[in-house]
């Protein structure tokens, strides 16, 4: 039997993990079989950690007075633990070592302890300061990176021969971005759907508890909200100006992006701690402005994140569509749509319905529970997704795909698969994660985490660790089949979903690793596979 060198109770320094930062912490248990000693840190985490990640107090009384407390508490401080403080790190580092000197000079045994210290304070702060600046470097080539990737999508996608190969595309004149007209028509869309979303029509449901243990209230109304714009839509607006006005559109929804992030940046700042997120308090401005500082930030009960992330892009996806299959017909001389153009419309206006439809769903993924909401998303909600997703119906305005009967039904199998094995496993994650007690998820196996939460190793989550990816893959693929093989430019969601599922996955690994310690590696070899099943 292993040696226990601490004991339940003890107060040591614990490292958290994936940095070379510590933090005070209390043992709670020990566990013979894995060696794993369970502690909780004093926001509330609890984490396995192994012995050689923890140190006796009594080597860090040489500390200044501000000690470490936890990763999230500390005010002064980056809210995450691998990153530095608010400050400078110049500033720090200099300050710690005027402190430590100042304490070196009385005697030569102060002189050691003043090494150690040192030793124990710069060597974190240098790697802490490391990861800090390649966060913000990130930070500020995604700025960049990001719109100048949208406008070549668009660009290329309105030429005669859309080849990846002719890069960089012709750029038009710069009052060919601007359009008056078109900035009124995303500003009136947006404000049309808030007036949508505040109808006292549909259900209030709760969010899962914060940090601070309060639980917000949305207004779940998408299905309504989508029924009233398809009534709209069916006036008789002439929306081809959509398809002859695409680039002014993307242009104005990007302006609009940008002045929502500023004020999201600007009314952060005076947001109480316990309302910012973790990921987006760096102290960086770039950073901060690009991740998101303020986790929920609302307009009294109106909340901004969650209304941008399934409203107005998401049903302008739809509409965007709709009005690129008008612009077909009217450009190709079609008394109807292409059975490319209907499929595409069909398949990405059933994926966006099913989201509207379980909306409540929404409130348990990674973007509402932990992301701030600062430009990334701002940029995603209302530029990336309407006017890249909605790649394939533009192409197919002047690229038509003709597509036999047996080739339609082919590809509406694969989707039709695709979606039941992504909406199922969704739904029985999110019922899980609400009530893991449910005596309707009986039958369903899990491995318990020291952290108090289960994982599923049954069901849809016992073939392969993440279904739902499996299933929104395939249905990539037939969103992509419809338009053929002659041009790489409408396989680019497909492309940019598989590097997109990659690197989820590999953050959700590292992340589950560090959170549920040895957990996670029984959940590993309970369920071998990633993304796809092996087959035999």
């Amino acid at each position: 039997m292993p040696t226990v060198r601490y004991q339940n109770g003890d107060m040591v320094m614990g490292r958290w993990p994936g940095s070379n930062l510590y933090y005070e912490v209390k043992v709670l248990d020990f566990d013979a079989k894995s060696s794993l000693y369970t502690v909780i840190y004093k926001d509330g985490t609890e984490l396995e950690l192994k012995e050689q990640d923890m140190k006796n107090a009594s080597g860090f009384q040489t500390r200044s007075r501000s000690r470490s407390r936890s990763p999230g508490r500390r005010r002064s401080q980056s809210r995450s633990p691998a990153r530095t403080t608010r400050r400078s790190s110049s500033r720090m580092a200099a300050a710690v070592t005027t402190a430590a000197i100042t304490d070196g000079v009385t005697s030569s045994r102060k002189d050691t302890r003043l090494k150690d210290s040192l030793e124990i304070r710069l060597s974190p702060l240098v790697s802490a300061t490391a990861a800090f600046s390649s966060y913000c470097l990130r930070a500020y080539f995604w700025l960049l990176f990001l719109p100048a990737w949208v406008l070549f999508l668009v660009l290329q996608v309105n030429l005669e021969d859309p080849s990846l190969t002719n890069f960089p595309p012709p750029l038009p004149a710069l009052e060919a971005f601007w359009d008056a007209q078109a900035l009124g028509f995303v500003i009136l869309w947006i404000l049309f759907q808030a007036l949508l979303y505040i109808l006292p029509v549909g259900k209030l449901s709760e969010g899962v508890p914060l940090r601070s243990g309060k639980k917000l209230k949305y207004r779940t109304n998408g299905e309504a909200v989508s029924l009233a714009v398809a009534a709209a839509v069916h006036q008789g607006v002439d929306l081809t100006y959509i398809h002859s006005h695409f680039l002014q559109l993307t242009a104005a929804s990007f302006l609009v992006a940008v002045l929502l992030s500023v004020y999201l940046y600007v009314r952060s700042q005076y947001a109480a701690g316990e309302q910012l997120a973790l990921g987006g308090s760096s102290g960086n401005v770039a950073y901060d402005f690009f991740k998101g500082h303020e986790l929920n930030p609302r307009i009294k009960e109106f909340d901004l994140k969650f209304f941008c992330e399934m409203r107005p892009g998401l049903i302008g996806w739809c509409l965007i569509n709709f009005a690129m299959a008008l612009a077909e017909m009217k450009q190709q001389g079609l008394d109807a749509p292409s059975y490319s153009m209907i499929l595409v419309n069909l398949f990405q206006l059933l994926y966006v319905v099913d989201g509207l439809w379980n909306e409540e769903a929404i409130l348990t993924t990674m973007d509402l529970m932990h992301d701030g909401f600062g430009f990334m998303l701002a940029f995603g909600d209302l530029v990336w997704v309407p006017f890249t997703y909605t790649l394939q119906a533009y192409y197919l305005v002047s690229h038509p795909n003709h597509l036999s009967l047996p080739a339609v039904a082919a590809i509406v199998t694969l989707k039709l698969v695709g979606f039941y094995i992504f909406r199922k496993s969704n739904s029985e994650k999110n019922a899980f994660r609400r009530n893991p007690s449910d005596p309707k998820l009986s039958h369903l196996q899990i491995i318990p985490t020291a952290t108090g939460k289960s994982l599923l190793v049954s069901g849809w989550w016992g073939v392969v660790r993440h279904p739902n990816y499996l299933g929104d893959l395939l249905m990539a693929l037939a969103w992509s089949l419809p338009c053929g093989f002659s041009h790489l430019l409408p396989w680019y969601y497909m492309i940019y979903f598989i590097i997109l599922l990659v690197h989820r996955d590999a953050r959700d690994m590292s992340e589950c690793r560090r959170k549920y310690g040895s957990a996670w590696d029984e959940y590993c070899r309970t369920v071998r596979y990633r993304i796809i099943p092996r087959v035999y």
